[in-house]
């Protein structure tokens, strides 16, 4: 009885204490496996991880079927080969919306260079609400996810697109003459920022900006495995990270990046094993690497590809400019994408072809990330933001120049991730440790009632 009575409790001890390990947002997290970086049994690189629990939408080929988007809701969809598919937005008359589609191709098809996929936002009268933004395979040639996004944005110097009312999200493929026919999968993220409480900004980009690149962070590194998709980023912050890579695979990585602040990144790619199904040196993969800089809306800020021929190679994003809300005025998209503070998402691609040449084998993949300068306040938003949290400074969050990786810097909360992630293990953390108390709190009762013969 007396051992019955010892596995009853180790079973529940270990039962609780597993309870509290699993709480979302324990330090473990970023090095915890990711579907899309567990080691697969086959050559074709796991595919891109949908946000869990996205409903389905179709998109229709007329606007007259349109269906509705709900900014803050993560949707999935399709994308037919040909034509273009519709969705529908209903919008006030105060606040910006974005819309970012990612596209993705399926694995082991033939793709072109130049082909891709086109997202516009339009009015009812078929009025481009801003520039239409198309998305590319690459010189890799590899099937990748593809992000390209649209805006109705408020204030604006255009005179369309400024009342409330019905608009359409057209998305379509673009240049296709190789890939297979066949629907491509798709995700679409819909975005609210609201009015500022105040409008004293002039509606004019910043004149200068400090465009020097930094020496990228030293030492060693630590380990972590990118996440699959955007709603499964990994977590990151200043410092030098080293995850492994597949031919055909995307990793995702988010860096939260205050008001005022800026971020740099390179990616270094390791050299290959001998005889691991290529011989070192002996090929070159143009366009082999894809680094890429999203902002928190998902919209492209800039990209740099690296080839590669076997032996260690590395490049890094061209720099941008700190994060403002006057960035949104400029003509350059490397500089009118900083227009957040939130999570910046840094994504990884290794080109298909690079296991063909080299073998399937992952290779080893470094990423050096610094954030400079201290966190500013915001301009202050007249409202939340749609999902919540989007665009919100907070502490802890990020790290400075001045501060080590894993130090709270006074960064931002990021795209929501952290500070629900947070929410969630503190009432996580509350729950656990409130069971705890109550299983000793039962055996203490238990032990008295059998020392009574009870």
């Amino acid at each position: 009885m007396g051992r019955r009575t010892a596995w009853w409790r180790v079973a529940v001890v270990g039962a609780v204490l597993g309870a509290v390990a699993g709480v979302p947002g324990a330090p473990v997290h970023a090095a915890s496996p990711s579907p899309s970086s567990s080691p697969s049994s086959s050559a074709t690189a796991p595919s891109y991880v949908f946000a869990a629990g996205a409903p389905s939408v179709a998109g229709t080929v007329s606007t007259g079927d349109a269906e509705l988007l709900e900014p803050g809701t993560t949707y999935r969809s399709s994308l037919p080969s040909e034509g273009k598919v519709y969705y529908r937005l209903d919008l006030d008359s105060t606040s910006s919306v974005y819309v970012a589609a990612t596209a993705v191709p399926a694995a082991d098809t033939p793709v072109t260079a130049t082909e891709g996929v086109r997202v516009t936002v339009q009015d009812t009268d078929g009025r481009f609400c801003s520039a239409p933004d198309t998305a590319t395979i690459g010189a890799g040639r590899s099937p990748r996810p593809l992000t390209a996004w649209g805006a109705r944005t408020l204030p604006s110097k255009r005179s369309l697109c400024r009342g409330a009312g019905t608009y359409y999200v057209a998305v379509e493929r673009v240049l296709r003459t190789e890939s297979v026919p066949g629907d491509w999968d798709l995700e679409l993220a819909p975005v609210r920022e609201p009015k500022l409480r105040q409008t004293g900004s002039a509606g004019e980009a910043p004149e200068s900006w400090d465009s020097a690149t930094p020496s990228p962070p030293g030492g060693g590194a630590v380990s972590v495995r990118g996440g699959g998709g955007f709603g499964s980023a990994t977590a990151l912050e200043q410092g030098v990270w080293r995850d492994d890579v597949r031919p055909g695979q995307t990793l995702f990585y988010e860096v939260p990046v205050g008001w005022g602040q800026q971020v740099y990144a390179t990616a270094e790619i390791s050299s290959a094993e001998a005889g691991a199904g290529g011989v070192s040196g002996k090929g070159l993969v143009p366009g082999a690497v894809n680094l890429a800089l999203y902002n928190p809306v998902r919209g492209l800020v800039d990209d740099t590809s690296i080839s590669y021929s076997g032996s260690q190679r590395s490049g890094a994003l061209p720099a941008v400019p700190p994060v403002g809300y006057d960035n949104r005025y400029a003509v350059s998209g490397r500089v009118s994408g900083m227009r957040f503070a939130g999570a910046y998402y840094l994504v990884v691609h290794l080109a298909a072809r690079v296991g063909e040449e080299f073998g399937d084998g992952p290779l080893g993949l470094t990423l050096r990330v610094r954030v400079k300068g201290e966190p500013e306040d915001g301009p202050g938003y007249a409202g939340e933001s749609e999902p919540a949290g989007l665009f919100q400074a907070g502490p802890g969050s990020s790290s400075g120049d001045d501060a080590a990786p894993g130090d709270g810097g006074g960064g931002v909360s990021g795209s929501g991730h952290g500070s629900v992630g947070m929410k969630v293990a503190a009432f996580g953390g509350i729950g656990a440790g409130t069971l705890v108390l109550g299983v000793l709190g039962v055996w203490v009762v238990v032990g008295r009632r059998r020392a009574a013969g009870v």
